[in-house]
């Protein structure tokens, strides 16, 4: 109800912090009540400031078409009425809610300020459904102040909420700021993939694709790949871990899933205004809603030995929840996201969820770390490992000149079967990095191993099966070394 509401002369002031915060909150659950639902949902935020109004309040709308409301949702919501001594809303919220099967529509106030849980919440006379199949939720409010401020925070939620790839939710924000139609203002996100594969798709594959949309089109702000910075989709380099948490009387099991991409930028980059400099920004996601990085990510990204992949770590910028990881000596043309998610493996539940540990955050991010040197040769080794590596042309090229420079052609003609060739069909070049490639593959096979676990590589150019050398055939070692 604006009227509760005090009026303040003069222009319109801006929305205190506080309000944001809780907007999110209402936003998420709605958010979270349209994807436990079966069917294709629609979530709509309205922000409305129409001159034939207070031009003071701003009333906010929060509808979507998703599962009946729990209200135990609201009963942990707080949001103070003033900030620095200034009103900034009534405290008041406006519920209607139906599940499916309801026969009514129910409407509810709740008072936010009331901290007994009998009084917050006053129902309000039902509205029959007549017969009428359908389920949703209204969340409405009004606050002192222009609704500028806000549209920011909620457009970069949504763009967020993208990264997880929810098929079954549209989303919109409309802004009114006055009675005519050229005062409107929409945005709509949409999951930009086919259906098929995306109701099909696990949470891990699902945020492996949200996550490489979102750094292709510059955290969902672009439309389409960003031409300036990126060829196409097949430069993108992935790894994906996951770290689970046992259930047990006290606790539910959980699930740490870690998505983390490495790009190749191309020269172009300098021109796009959207470039990240080379810094590394951390998506945190809690039960399939954007989140602030909490404190043990902060600490588990900080523990991660990154010098064991190459990564000299300089910083850590936590900007009220938003964190972005800086390294030293990193190539501009490289850029690195993150993107981790942790979820209950039941949800939604009404037992107190706890956070994941920090051992359990590490592991999840250091297997991905792990996935993307098994899938990428020769990439994110240690600075040792590349020392070594940095040896290999030259010991490939060697090996390479004593295979073709033998005069005596059953050596190169057994050499070169050994490595896959046919010495009718082989050129040096082929020879030569094939070669590196191998050696290389090898230093990084040495690397993935703990160190205790570490053993020389017996068998260079084997991929298994007998343990017993090639070069063991007696006739064959007699004539090599002779």
């Amino acid at each position: 109800d604006t009227n509760t509401i005090s009026k303040a002369k003069g222009p319109a002031m801006e929305i205190s912090a506080p309000v944001p915060k809780l907007l999110l909150q209402l936003i998420s659950s709605a958010f979270q009540r349209c994807r436990l639902a079966e069917d294709l949902c629609r979530l709509s935020v309205l922000l409305d400031q129409s001159t034939d109004k207070d031009p003071q309040i701003s009333c906010i709308s929060i509808a979507d078409t998703g599962i009946g409301c729990n209200l135990e949702e609201f009963q942990d919501l707080k949001c103070p009425r003033k900030s620095n001594g200034a009103k900034i809303w009534d405290g008041l919220l406006s519920v209607k809610t139906t599940c499916f099967t309801d026969e009514e529509v129910y409407y509810y106030h709740i008072n936010l300020d009331e901290n007994s849980s009998n009084k917050r919440m006053k129902r309000q006379p039902s509205q029959a459904k007549n017969g009428a199949k359908f389920s949703g939720t209204e969340v409405s409010l009004s606050v002192v102040g222009s609704t500028d401020v806000l549209v920011a925070p909620i457009v970069g939620f949504f763009r967020k909420m993208l990264v997880l790839q929810i098929p079954n939710v549209t989303m919109d924000l409309v802004v009114n700021q006055g009675a005519s139609p050229g005062t409107q203002t929409q945005y709509i996100f949409v999951v930009n993939a086919e259906k098929t594969l995306c109701f099909t798709a696990s949470n891990l594959e699902r945020l492996k694709s949200g996550l490489e949309n979102y750094v292709l089109k510059h955290g969902n702000c672009l439309d389409m790949i960003c031409d300036h910075c990126f060829s196409d989709r097949e430069h993108l380099k992935f790894g994906n871990g996951t770290a689970c948490s046992e259930e047990n009387r006290k606790r539910i099991g959980g699930t740490m899933e870690v998505v983390i991409v490495i790009s190749d930028l191309l020269e172009t980059t300098r021109d796009c205004s959207r470039s990240c400099d080379g810094k590394t920004e951390v998506l945190y996601f809690d039960n399939f809603s954007p989140s602030p990085v909490p404190h043990i990510a902060l600490s588990a990204l900080k523990k991660i030995d990154w010098k064991s992949y190459g990564l000299i770590l300089a910083s850590v910028n936590d900007q009220d929840g938003h964190v972005f990881l800086e390294w030293e000596n990193f190539p501009s043309y490289v850029q690195i996201q993150i993107a981790l998610h942790w979820y209950q493996n039941q949800y939604p539940t009404r037992q107190k969820t706890d956070p994941p540990g920090i051992t359990l955050v590490k592991k999840g991010i250091k297997n991905a770390l792990d996935d993307l040197k098994a899938k990428h040769e020769g990439f994110l080794l240690s600075s040792h490992a590349r020392k070594i590596c940095s040896y290999v042309p030259d010991l490939a090229r060697s090996l390479a000149g004593l295979i073709f420079s033998s005069t005596d052609m059953d050596f190169q003609g057994d050499c070169l079967s050994v490595l896959g060739f046919t010495p009718q069909e082989s050129e040096r070049e082929a020879v030569e990095e094939y070669i590196q490639r191998k050696i290389v593959t090898v230093i990084g096979m040495t690397e993935r191993k703990p160190q205790k676990d570490q053993e020389p590589a017996p068998f260079l150019f084997f991929d298994g099966g007998s343990e017993t050398s090639y070069f063991e055939d007696e006739e064959l070692e007699g004539e090599y070394y002779s």
